[in-house]
């Protein structure tokens, strides 16, 4: 080894000597430390990560199988490592003269590759298929002994150590390559298999896994079948309950602070801080949002070796004696550090984006949860599109966000960053520019704050319009039955226009501040350059100074644009924060209401209510709602609850669930509690699916079930049985069909408790008789069940073991059925208004029939084998779906009532453009486009005339020097019209964007209001709710700043084509393989990002429809103990969303990655032509290498306009749907004063509800003269409700006519018809407003005469005990006032209508006897001069009608007075008279 005691036998360093005209390299002693050291001490250093990250893995996956591939890779590693100890020992013990050094640097290679095989050994058994440190240390050591390699190749001395090496190097190589492939998991592996997690690190780092898809999507229209699944990191499971973990103690922690403040201070009680939700978000991603942020700093400093490679390359260009190899190599180096960083930007990027996903996930997941343990009182003051757009809008907001979130430490540190390079090129000069941009900063903030303040209002705006909408859509029916379709339009478009102001107040300040940071970098440069120039003559602004500087100014504008965009989207951010915060800290259900137990054999009383004050919102302690209710229930028991309306009878009901605040006392109840709630609650699935509600299918208890709820022959009439598909809301049944299918799924769950809203009050009588018979009373299918029944058909209590009594929430009575008719109190009182009638209730059918047909049904059932057998598992179901043939399931679509949403195939039609451009108007269009030329024009020339300045200063130029004053105030003129034409541009985008806004929005909720009855049926209202939010959102803010980029790209593209071609002709034939690689990446993206976002539009709709349906039911899921499964429906439909949304973002980091690969080769030919000029003296100007970078996101522009224009096409698609009749055709218009007389003839009329269905009134022939009162009756399905119907032209006739006074219905306009008809539906709506403007929307009528129709409607008692009279604010739906409180309601809108034709539609189900009395005096007092056609119950309300029209399956069956159908004994009338007289009896 000699006596040498130095390390090496040569220096670390040497300074390259760069007139030398061949390639220098390091030193050997530089090769073996530094560069051996380097990529094994990067190893070590991340050594330990690696491990965790294995050992996380390893809980997920099993070991790797051995493969082929990764034994391979293991033989190589220690083929490499006996090498490397080769080396040692050759270098140790045969050599002389060796230093420490080489025995040192093959010991650390030799170190390396065991390391390497350790690794792989680990990866193996915890099955991690790909390590991303692994390969970058293998590479890094690749990259750093090249150099020994060309010292090798340049030396050529064949010793044994160039033999050892040429053994290494390419070896090394080879085991590069190989780790570019991942290591395959076992086939048997439980785990799904994954695109992205079982790809390798070069792979997932280039995005190559996604490329199959494009692929596809170039071929095909992509379908869900074909996009990959979701990983289970990103599963609505993973991340909700990841979410809880970190936000649940916050929030029990806040509950407390608040119960403890309450307790102290009580109603003056300071409210909390409440907890960080961006905190929480924080500490489940904070591993990923840290390696983001690692990755996001080396990118920002990697930025800023371009422009100092610049400054070398024009260094290089204009000195002489440069040596071509050094221009060659910035060339290179510019190309590999644009490239490195445009990969660690996008694996930035791709985590960002990704976490982004996640967020909205998590916070999706938990808005549902929390809407399904909202208090009474919170709910109420949350109406359903105010949750929707939580979920649509602010969740939305955060994902948006977080991608940018590092900018705002990115943005600073980058703008820092370029001053202190600009103040070493251009010294104190740039001082100026200093102080423009911090000038800039207050402008930004002042800015900020007056956003804020108007976004805040517009997003109330918004939630507003949106919940209009909602209510709108919800009540159409009735909306259109009162003709009020304009007021409701006009109210949802004036809602729209103060939104649509605040949008363009907040937009036109967004544009100033836009317009001054897009004008900073030059403001900044001409400030700069002026005091460079004028503070000393010395100061020459040359090629290199000039184009520096540009390019250091030109990377200002994309933080100091960034910081605008970023504070416009904090503010948007914010008040999303504070609306989230506001509803997850909203007040949730008590568990403590209600001391539950699910064994019902714990106790021999199933209720125990012990001293009772509950409430519906825990601050109303003045008056509760339940006052000292003291009941004690025994297990097994029939007990029956009466009252008037609005007693508290349903409230005692509510009690019971727990959705009541307990106030004092105590509630327990033991065993499992099956609820029917007043208004039956039915969900967007088959008849069976709602009956059986999620248990699994049992064929002989399921007919039982039919049989008891007397369901058989509506099954009969239903297109496909129990399977019929039921509309939302179950619009295409009944009430009497939705109360019994509610009944049933109560049946079928086999509970212990049963809680019985008054479901008999929507059935005809005999049909609750029989009921009762089977299912309620002491023989029925719960005879053994403790049944608690509310109910207004006195005759059920008969058979109660206990009657409650209530009173203003109070038990006035209680006893058995003698015994309290014996006190003669309030209930003796309400049996006698009883007793008064000639019958109780009327019936639609004969118990005999139903028996009959339901007897028959069962025999049949019995004959039916085990293919009867239906497990009700929505993923079995799904997979089955997807199994089915195509002809299969376009049959069973056909047979849906829900149509699968439609979705346009293909590229998006030039025509939704030009409906998008039309709508935006087209001068206003035009107009931005010229003034955005001007402003990108002027940019160009402005760069063009700095290049001729600073070529003036040039060594070589020999012309005539312009004085530099001159050229100065030149470049300030054309930077300000630039600026202006900015300005001016941004200003006619901004009202061509209001202008489309405007018109798409409006001629939607025309439209919706013009379309038939059909329509809504047959669309679930989700689909209408997600065009009118998202879509409409997205036209709002999406699309005006996609154009906006859309046009600067394309203007980008011309001009630096044009400034290429001017400087370097040569460059073309670089441009046109790049265009063509370029218009590639367009054919393959483009289509598939446009599917993948239609895909994603389309799966947003199920969520919205099953989150609307959740809230309206969550009484029901609740008191069902079906919360979890309603969570796990809600996950599966957001995770379908997420699939599609998550693809779409992989699809945009899929085309950076390469198209940012095609931006860095623009780089590196233009550095290199810069070589090629100097060394052929071509003459290009060197300053122009800096300003030849296209736009890199200008596909991704046009992508992302295509995508969003998807929302225009949507929304055009429901703003052109069929139309029913003219609202007014005014050349037929009836008389003002039509009907006179309200004589109503139909001759032949048959009808049917849509073109392809059956008939539902067949050749009905009547003659009703003016003033005759008709009562309808006839069984369930017998055309009763179509009949009404009819009369409104809801449905159009398939044939004959219907004639009032004379005039023929179908000649006038739908509203000169129904403006003269009333109804008072089955259903009561109401909308949230005021009384008045429930009842008189226009606004056509005095006090005094709202006043005397809600004392007709016996509500002005009521309305007058009200704070705000007829100022009271209705709630959402009219959920703060009881249901038989909204029938008066709608009695009242008849009396004010006062027309000369009343239809009533079952319209007193829902009120008990005693008011129903006085309904029934109302009618005949003021409608006594009208026609009135009452669709009859209770057949004491029609005795003294002129006629009876009995209907039977679509005709009229009789039709006579009632006396002489009662004297015919054989007549269907008298038949069902003296049943019901037997069932009172």
């Amino acid at each position: 080894m000699g006596g040498n005691t130095d390390f090496c036998n040569d220096p670390l360093w040497i300074n390259f000597n760069t007139s030398d005209t061949h390639l220098p390299n390091f030193t050997t002693c530089f090769q073996h430390t530094v560069l051996t050291y380097v990529p094994f001490g990067f190893l070590l250093v991340l050594f330990p990560i690696l491990m965790i990250q294995s050992n996380r893995i390893r809980y997920r996956f099993g070991p790797l199988p051995w493969s082929k591939l990764l034994i391979l890779r293991m033989v190589i590693s220690l083929y490499l490592a006996a090498n490397s100890l080769t080396v040692y020992v050759f270098n140790c013990f045969i050599l002389d003269g060796m230093q420490t050094v080489d025995i040192v640097y093959p010991l650390v290679w030799c170190s390396f590759m065991v390391t390497n095989v350790f690794i792989d050994w680990n990866r193996r058994r915890c099955g991690q298929v790909s390590s991303g440190i692994q390969h970058l240390s293998l590479f890094l050591l690749f990259i750093c002994t090249t150099p020994e390699f060309y010292y090798r190749i340049q030396n050529q001395d064949p010793s044994v150590l160039f033999i050892l090496f040429m053994g290494f190097w390419p070896v090394l190589l080879v085991q590069l390559i190989l780790y570019c492939w991942a290591d395959g998991r076992s086939n048997n592996e439980k785990a799904e298999k994954s695109e992205e997690l079982d790809s390798s690190f070069i792979n997932r780092l280039t995005i190559w896994w996604f490329t199959s898809l494009p692929f596809k999507g170039a071929k095909k229209d992509l379908e869900m079948h074909d996009l990959f699944k979701l990983n289970y990191g990103s599963s609505s499971e993973h991340l909700g309950t990841l979410f809880e973990k970190y936000w649940e103690p916050a929030m029990k922690a806040y509950f407390e602070k608040k119960a403890e403040l309450s307790k102290k201070e009580g109603k003056s009680a300071e409210i909390p801080a409440e907890p960080s939700l961006v905190l929480a978000l924080f500490r489940m991603f904070k591993f990923e949002f840290l390696t983001a942020t690692l990755l996001k700093f080396m990118s920002d400093t990697l930025q800023f070796a371009n422009p100092f490679l610049l400054n070398q390359l024009i260094g290089f260009v204009s000195a002489p004696e440069s040596p071509f190899w050094q221009g060659v190599s910035y060339a290179i180096l510019m190309f590999t550090v644009s490239e490195i960083r445009s990969i660690i930007m996008n694996a930035y990027f791709y985590i960002m984006f990704r976490m982004g996903i996640k967020i909205q996930t998590a916070l999706t997941a938990a808005v549902y949860r929390k809407t399904l343990r909202l208090s009474a009182s919170a709910r109420r003051e949350k109406t359903v599109g105010e949750i929707i757009n939580l979920m649509a809008i602010d969740v939305d907001f955060f994902q948006m966000i977080t991608p940018q979130i590092q900018q705002f430490w990115s943005c600073p540190y980058q703008i820092c960053f370029a001053l202190v390079y600009l103040f070493l090129t251009l010294g104190y000069s740039a001082s100026p520019g200093v102080v423009i941009m911090i000038l800039f900063v207050p402008i930004n903030i002042i800015g900020s704050i007056i956003i804020k303040k108007w976004q805040m209002r517009q997003m109330k705006l918004k939630d507003e319009r949106t919940k209009m909408v909602n209510e709108v859509l919800n009540g159409i029916k009735v909306i259109k039955l009162y003709a009020w379709e304009v007021p409701m339009e006009e109210h949802i478009n004036d809602i729209r226009n103060r939104e649509l102001d605040l949008i363009k107040k907040s937009q036109f300040v967004k544009n100033l501040i836009d317009t001054f940071n897009t004008a900073s970098p030059f403001m900044v440069a001409a400030a700069s350059f002026g005091t460079f120039i004028l503070s000393s003559d010395d100061n020459i602004l040359t090629p290199q100074i000039a184009f520096v500087s540009l390019t250091l100014f030109n990377q200002l504008r994309s933080p100091m644009t960034m910081v605008a965009m970023l504070i416009n989207m904090l503010v948007q951010a914010i008040v999303s924060n504070r609306r989230l915060k506001s509803y997850f800290t909203s007040e949730e259900l008590n568990d403590e209401n209600v001391t539950k137990n699910a064994n019902a054999d714990s106790s021999e009383n199933s209720v125990e209510f012990l001293g009772v004050d509950a409430a519906w919102d825990e601050l109303d302690t003045i008056k509760s709602t339940l006052t000292n209710v003291n009941v004690v229930v025994k297990r097994g028991s029939f007990i029956s609850v009466v009252g008037a309306v609005g007693c508290g009878k349903s409230s005692l009901l509510s009690s019971m669930l727990g959705e009541l605040t307990k106030l004092r006392g105590e509630i327990k109840m033991n065993g499992r509690v099956a609820y029917v709630p007043q208004q039956a609650w039915i969900q967007n699935l088959s008849v069976r699916d709602n009956i059986t509600f999620g248990k699994p299918f049992d064929r002989r208890y399921y007919d039982k079930v039919i049989f008891a709820c007397a369901l058989a022959p509506d099954f009969a009439i239903l297109p496909h049985g129990d399977l019929t598909e039921i509309g939302e809301k179950g619009i295409n049944l009944s009430g009497g069909q939705k109360a019994r299918i509610s009944l049933a799924r109560a049946v079928y769950q086999q509970d212990d408790v049963y809680l019985l809203d008054d479901p008999l009050s929507a059935v005809d009588a005999h049909v609750g008789r029989h009921i009762f018979t089977h299912v309620i009373g002491p023989s029925g299918l719960l005879s053994t069940k403790t049944r608690i029944l509310v109910t207004h058909g006195l005759t059920y209590t008969k058979d109660a073991e206990q009657i409650l009594v209530i009173s203003d929430g109070s038990i006035i009575e209680r006893g058995t059925f003698h015994g309290l008719l014996k006190q003669d109190g309030v209930f003796s009182k309400l049996m006698e208004e009883y007793a008064k009638s000639s019958s109780e209730e009327d019936e639609d059918e004969s118990v005999d029939d139903i028996e009959e047909f339901s007897a028959k049904e069962m025999d049949e059932s019995k004959e039916q084998d085990d293919d009867y057998e239906y497990i009700r598992s929505r993923k079995l179901r799904n997979r089955d779906t997807l199994a089915k043939t195509p002809e299969k399931e376009s049959e069973e679509e056909e047979k849906k009532l829900i149509q699968k949403e439609g979705m346009e195939q293909g590229r998006v039609k030039s025509t939704v453009y030009l409906d998008y451009i039309r709508a935006a108007s087209l001068p206003m269009f035009i107009i931005f486009l010229v003034t955005f030329a001007i402003y990108q024009g002027f940019q160009m020339l402005r760069s063009f005339w700095l290049s001729a300045w600073s070529n003036e200063n040039d060594p070589s130029f020999d012309g005539e020097k312009m004085n530099q004053v001159t050229r100065l105030l030149i470049y300030i003129g054309l930077g300000t019209i630039e600026s202006l034409g900015f300005l001016f541009s941004l200003g006619f985008l901004l009202y061509a964007g209001l202008n489309a806004s405007r018109r798409l929005h409006a001629p939607l909720i025309h439209n919706l209001m013009r379309s038939p009855v059909a329509f809504f049926d047959t669309t679930p209202l989700g689909r209408i709710l997600n065009r009118c939010s998202k879509d409409i959102d997205t036209i709002d803010s999406q699309l005006p700043m996609n154009t906006k980029y859309f046009v600067m790209c394309i203007y980008l593209i011309v001009t630096t084509l044009l400034v290429i071609v001017i400087s370097t002709p040569l460059f073309i034939v670089v441009i046109i393989p790049l265009t063509v690689i370029y218009i590639l990446f367009l054919r393959f993206y483009v289509p598939t990002a446009r599917q993948l976002k239609r895909l994603e539009s389309v799966n947003r709709s199920p969520v919205y429809s099953h989150f609307g349906e959740s809230i309206q039911g969550a009484a029901s899921i609740r008191a069902y103990r079906r919360v979890g499964e309603f969570c796990l429906s809600s996950e599966e439909k957001v995770d379908t969303f997420i699939r599609c949304r998550y693809l779409n973002t992989v699809s945009n980091r899929w085309l950076a990655v390469r198209l940012e690969f095609i931006g860095n080769c623009v780089i590196f030919f233009a550095a290199l032509f810069a070589t090629f000029s100097k060394e052929w003296n071509w003459g290009v100007s060197a300053g122009l290498v800096g300003i030849t970078e296209v736009l890199n996101f200008a596909v991704r522009q046009i992508s992302d306009v295509e995508a969003n224009i998807v929302s225009v096409e949507r929304v055009k698609e429901y703003s052109e749907t069929p139309n029913e009749a003219d609202w007014v055709i005014e050349n037929k218009r009836p008389p003002t004063e039509w009907p006179t007389e309200g004589g109503v003839k139909l001759v032949n009329y048959s009808t049917r509800y849509r073109p392809g269905l059956d008939l539902v009134l067949k050749n009905i022939n009547a003659d009703v003269k003016k003033g005759e009162k008709i009562g309808i009756v006839g069984r369930t399905g017998a055309g009763k409700s179509s009949f009404a119907l009819a009369l409104f032209r809801m449905i159009e006739p398939a044939g004959g006519s219907i004639n009032i006074d004379g005039l023929n219905t179908v000649d006038m306009g739908l509203h000169d018809l129904r403006k003269k008809l009333t109804i008072i539906p089955q259903d009561p709506v109401l909308f949230s407003g005021s009384l008045r403007f429930n009842l008189d929307p226009f606004g056509e009528y005095s006090d005094s005469d709202l006043w005397t129709s809600l004392k007709l409607a016996h509500l002005d008692s009521f309305t007058s005990t009200l704070t705000a009279g007829l100022d009271h604010l209705i709630s959402e739906g009219g959920e703060n006032i009881s249901v038989g409180q909204r029938q008066l309601v709608c009695l009242a809108r008849a009396t004010l209508r006062n027309t000369k034709i009343l239809v009533l539609d079952e319209a007193t189900a829902a009120v008990d006897l005693q008011t129903d009395s006085l309904i029934q005096g109302t009618i005949r007092n003021h409608f006594k001069d009208c026609t009135v056609f009452t669709i009859a119950h209770r057949l004491n309300t029609i005795l003294d009608y002129d006629r009876i029209m009995v209907l039977d399956k679509g005709e009229i069956a009789e039709m006579d007075s009632p006396a002489n159908l009662m004297a015919d004994k054989e007549s269907i009338f008298s038949k069902m008279l003296a049943d019901a007289e037997n069932d009172k009896n």
